[in-house]
């Protein structure tokens, strides 16, 4: 008879199988070991894909990766993590913060000691339940079977059902991380061959239907008002917005960032242009994190806010969202929907077109074009994040490293309909733990090359991430480093001012002081040292190879003040010039 140990693992992984799950990331410990055996008898049998890291945070990161890729398409496939016990569990903690933060669908697997083993002082044995706190959706502390009968597989199965409904937002306020936390008693490793099957496939799967949404909300096209959205917020926000011919405001990782409504150089507009002042209403989708002006329209008085939100947690940090809605309709004052407001663009729809819109989109065409001279071919930090986006087609993967390089993003022109690839970031925290994991992720579990653009530090923290075992598949993934040699993104907040240069270089600026291309070479050869404008664009124009390459770009980290500070000259003086 199979022992309790691996019984346990095979039922759990089969049944997180059955309700979905294709990709499932291991990390080598013995505790774990009755999960590591059960998922590569199923990888074997083709029901996963398994992949293998030294390291539990890049793990847990590329897990996130490949959930927020499935999740983005609809496909709502959430992947798996597996750690042994101890210190390995708390390594996970920032994937599950950011997935949390996200909304990103993420199963926890930990392996623990059983019950009898803990408090003692046993070996690699520490407090595992509710290790996460209020950051998971969900969890769930397993105790050591001493046998498995045909109760307790329909106990394990159940649990698999709960925690595949919990993380995908079936059955909580919205989706997110769950924890399972699994105690195995010895023997931990299997005593017979396994095929991948469990006996009797639907017992305990309880199927967990949606829960109810809230309805749309009937607006009309006739006031001041702006489509804003942030991390996540989709292609809905297009359609309104086209529908109702109002501007659109879109972050780089709004999957809205296109067609002829999308503002790209919105953030200056906020600040400098009079356009701003005559924002009556912000219809808001997604996650908007990267800039102040957004926040300070937000919390205006005179301007109403409705927040688009399916999950019982919306995003309003002024407080002051007048309503939050399922979903938002376009009418006339006859109450008749407009455009495509109730579904879908197609091409054989054509936006609605206000003097509101061109407004907004002469000042963009004026600033755009204004910007554009400033930079000229020079390699800085929106002009390589330009050739980037240039560079990437439709059926590639962008990521972008929080700081500076995703706020270089978001002065970049805007995508036609239909020709913008898959964009992302770490928009939950804003943090840059893990995001070549992730990248990297995203491409393993789409078979898509992803183009990632990010910053020295962000780099450092994740190298890791570039080393992967020669058993493993292989990602088609392309980082862009701009390496300013430190935190450029404090030179542009307050502390970069003159009155705090003495201790800024130390407490803020923290230069590395290494050559990051030498440090790839020594995990990767395909590195080259991008020295010019053009040189960039002849790297960037070759098809991403298999594998990871690093393309390293040196720029001075000390003008970033002075071009933030050229650039709201410009939009003062181009909103100037249009009002005059």
């Amino acid at each position: 008879m199979t022992n309790p140990a691996t019984q346990t693992a095979r039922t759990l992984l089969r049944a997180l199988v059955d309700l979905g799950v294709r990709d499932v990331v291991l990390c080598p410990g013995s505790r774990s070991a009755p999960l590591a055996f059960a998922a590569a008898a199923l990888e074997r049998a083709g029901h996963v894909r398994l992949h293998v890291r030294h390291d539990e945070r890049v793990a847990a990161f590329t897990a996130l990766g490949m959930s927020k890729a499935t999740w983005r398409t609809g496909t709502f496939a959430p992947a798996a993590v597996i750690t042994t016990s101890g210190t390995a569990t708390a390594n996970l903690h920032p994937a599950v913060l950011e997935a949390s933060h996200s909304n990103v669908p993420l199963l926890i697997l930990t392996a623990d000691r059983p019950h009898e083993l803990r408090g003692v002082g046993a070996n690699q044995t520490t407090n595992q339940v509710d290790l996460f706190g209020n950051a998971v959706r969900w969890h769930l502390d397993m105790p050591a079977a001493a046998s498995i009968t045909d109760g307790e597989t329909k106990l394990v199965r159940n649990h698999a059902a709960r925690a595949v409904a919990a993380c995908s937002g079936k059955t909580s306020a919205s989706a997110g991380p769950v924890h399972l936390n699994i105690a195995f008693r010895d023997p931990l490793t299997p005593d017979d061959a396994w095929d991948g099957q469990v006996n009797a496939p639907d017992v305990g799967l309880t199927r967990v239907q949606e829960r109810s949404e809230l309805g749309a909300l009937d607006l009309t096209a006739d006031e001041a008002t702006i489509v804003l959205a942030g991390d996540g917020a989709g292609p809905r926000a297009r359609d309104v917005a086209e529908a109702a011919g109002w501007p659109l405001l879109a972050e780089p990782s709004s999957g809205a960032r296109s067609g002829a409504n999308a503002i790209a150089t919105y953030r200056l507009l906020l600040s400098e242009s009079q356009l701003s002042n005559r924002i009556q209403r912000v219809v808001m989708f997604g996650h908007p994190t990267l800039s102040r002006p957004v926040q300070q329209l937000l919390a205006r008085d005179n301007v109403e806010v409705i927040v688009v939100s399916r999950g019982g947690e919306w995003v309003d940090p002024p407080r002051r969202a007048a309503t939050v809605v399922g979903d938002v309709r376009v009418v006339d004052t006859e109450g008749e929907p407009l455009g495509a407001s109730n579904g879908s663009l197609d091409e054989h729809v054509r936006p609605a077109t206000s003097e509101w819109l061109e407004s907004w989109q002469d000042e963009d065409d004026r600033l755009g074009a204004a910007i554009q001279e400033l930079y000229g071919n020079e390699l800085r930090g929106p002009v390589i994040a330009e050739k980037l986006l240039d560079a990437a087609s439709p059926d590639e993967i962008v990521w972008f490293g929080s700081s500076n390089s995703v706020r270089d993003a978001d002065l970049a022109t805007t995508w036609p309909t239909g020709s913008a690839p898959a964009v992302f970031a770490h928009r939950g925290l804003a943090g840059i733990d893990g995001t070549i994991s992730a990248a990297i992720g995203t491409s393993l579990a789409t078979d898509q090359a992803v183009r990632v653009l990010l910053g020295d530090v962000t780099f450092v923290h994740d190298v890791g991430a570039l080393i992967l075992g020669p058993h493993e598949q292989q990602p088609r993934a392309q980082l862009v480093v701009i390496d300013d040699d430190g935190g450029g993104i404090f030179e542009t907040l307050e502390q970069g001012a003159p009155e705090y240069r003495a201790d800024f270089e130390r407490l803020f600026g923290t230069p590395h002081g290494h050559d990051l291309a030498a440090i790839a070479r020594g995990i990767t050869s395909n590195v080259h040292d991008v020295t010019s404008l053009a040189d960039l664009e002849n790297a960037l124009s070759e098809p991403v190879p298999e594998g990871v390459s690093v393309l390293v770009i040196r720029i001075p980290r000390n003008s970033r003040r002075d071009e933030a500070q050229q650039l709201r000259d410009i939009a003062r003086e181009n909103a100037r010039d249009i009002t005059q």
